[in-house]
């Protein structure tokens, strides 16, 4: 018998047989071949030859199989069974071991020929560790247990196990011829393997191979996605530019266009240079104050205010565009005041916009958005907008909110900061949309004397603004230059005809 068993595991064993031998009905005998040691025992009319090679708990695979297998060597002429020795029933980490060394040596047919043998000299476990039973289980119940009191008896129930493996499998135990079996198998099992592994490396590289042609399909799709993408973004940039590009062509050949009429209009004033007048309009509803606060302006030129009167005159409703002007900070100030240019409808009053606007020339400069103080309608809420379809969206740009205060306004004076920031939103939005751009005039003739410094702000706010936009007048692109230059000459030459039939009949 093969015993397969550590050498502390097996001098338990023989130092119990050794205990017992004589007394209980067997003979031991022990000796040694070379490294392996044999224990022969003697029971009645049949023998049992242990062979054991020390096998060490950390002992290589290899070199544990090769002791194993020099045991199963020397077992020649006899019945070859495998012992695996146990100590008290415990099943140790070192046992499964052997056990899996065995199996990978001689196969697992050689579970067929192994008992368990568990010597037990000392402590013993109460119940066998599961993967004890289920190797038992495996080995057909050959378990048997020896003490130092049943160590005949032990030995006759191994004996007997013995003859029962050989019955059982019609041999005389496992056979040289079953470890060349074995070792074919395993031959072929290794060359079965490393072709498996081989197939295995060879799908893995394919795989592989196969991924990384994907990633460089993929990533040269997101490649020229990416580049699609960047040609794109190049010709919208391309069209922006171009676009930016036929605007500013657009501006300077209107700018030009613009130069060359007022350049024109420069060549032809006779006594001043009309070119570099600064020209305001005054813009609101009916009612706003934007005749008041022309005359105020104009009455800041000679020093004339009144005082201590009794409210300021009526001013009859403008109907017509009319112009002024006065000298303000060393240039002439030309100053149109003019009615609603729309009907209750929304709807223009085309005439009237160009009379405006040739009576503005060589502007429009600044706009001047006139509402009174304490008044805001609907109508003045939609003022701006109306405005903006009129001379364009820019004329916010150019404007200034002027905000008027007559003798009988219920609201009581308070600085203008104060009334624009506790006003309606729309109101507000207003003041935003034109630049926040805001100031007052009082026209109470209580008070005329006491507007000198707000008119002087007023004059300075609009020379300001002029000169924000380096002096360039706004340019209505629906009329011409020479359209309203013609309309010019042509409300001249009315007021002139007008003038002469007025003289006629006051001097019949």
């Amino acid at each position: 018998m093969v015993v397969l068993a550590t050498a502390e595991e097996w001098s338990s064993l023989t130092s119990l047989l050794q205990k017992s031998s004589g007394d209980n009905g067997y003979q031991m005998a022990s000796k040694s071949l070379g490294s392996k040691q044999v224990c022969d025992l003697m029971l009645e009319d049949h023998s049992i030859s242990l062979h054991f090679a020390e096998l060490k708990e950390d002992m290589p695979q290899e070199d544990m199989s090769h002791a194993i297998d020099d045991c199963f060597k020397s077992c020649r002429g006899g019945t070859s069974v495998f012992l695996l020795l146990i100590h008290g029933g415990y099943y140790t980490e070192k046992e499964k071991r052997m056990i899996e060394i065995l199996q990978a040596h001689f196969g697992v047919e050689a579970l067929k020929y192994v008992v368990i043998l568990s010597v037990e000299d000392g402590k013993v476990i109460e119940a066998l560790d599961d993967t004890l039973v289920d190797l038992i289980n495996v080995c057909d119940g050959r378990y048997c247990r020896i003490t130092t009191s049943t160590a005949s008896g032990g030995l006759h129930a191994l004996h007997e196990m013995v003859n029962n493996v050989v019955t059982e499998n019609s041999s005389a135990g496992y056979t040289e011829g079953m470890l060349a079996e074995s070792k074919k198998r395993s031959t072929e099992d290794s060359a079965m393997n490393m072709l498996r592994k081989k197939v295995q490396e060879a799908e893995e590289k394919e795989q592989a191979f196969m991924e990384m042609l994907q990633e460089q399909e993929e990533r040269r799709a997101r490649e020229m996605e990416e580049l699609k993408a960047r040609h794109a973004e190049e010709r919208q940039k391309e069209a922006a530019e171009k676009r930016r590009h036929e605007t500013r062509r657009e501006s300077l050949q209107e700018a030009v266009s613009s130069h060359r009429s007022m350049l024109q209009l420069h060549l032809k004033a006779p006594d001043d240079d009309e070119a570099k007048k600064i020209s305001v309009v005054l813009l609101g509803l009916s009612g706003s104050g934007k005749s008041s606060a022309l005359s105020l302006i104009l009455n800041r030129e000679g020093n004339r205010y009144l005082s201590n009167g009794p409210g300021h005159d009526p001013v009859p409703p403008t109907v017509t565009c009319e112009r002024k002007e006065m000298s303000a900070g060393g240039r002439r100030l030309v100053l149109v005041d003019t009615p609603e240019l729309w009907d209750e409808d929304g709807v223009e009053n085309v005439e009237l916009v160009k009379d405006c606007l040739a009576l503005a020339l060589p502007g429009p400069h600044v706009f001047l958005l006139v509402l009174q103080v304490g008044r805001f309608t609907q109508g003045e809420s939609e003022m701006l907008g109306h405005l903006q379809k009129i001379f364009g969206r820019e004329l916010a740009e150019h404007a200034i909110i002027l905000f008027v205060h007559f003798d009988g306004n219920q609201y009581r004076p308070q600085r203008i900061n104060d009334y624009v920031s506790g006003a309606h939103p729309s109101l507000q939005e207003l003041v935003r949309k034109c630049g926040s751009r805001y100031l007052e005039l009082n026209v109470t003739r209580a008070v005329s004397a006491l507007s000198y410094p707000q008119v002087k702000e007023l004059l300075s706010g609009i020379h300001k603004l002029v000169a924000s936009h380096g002096g360039r007048s706004f340019v209505v692109r629906r009329f011409s230059p020479q359209e309203l230059q013609e309309r010019n000459k042509m409300i001249a030459e009315w007021k002139e005809g007008s003038q002469e039939g007025n003289y006629l009949l006051r001097h019949e």
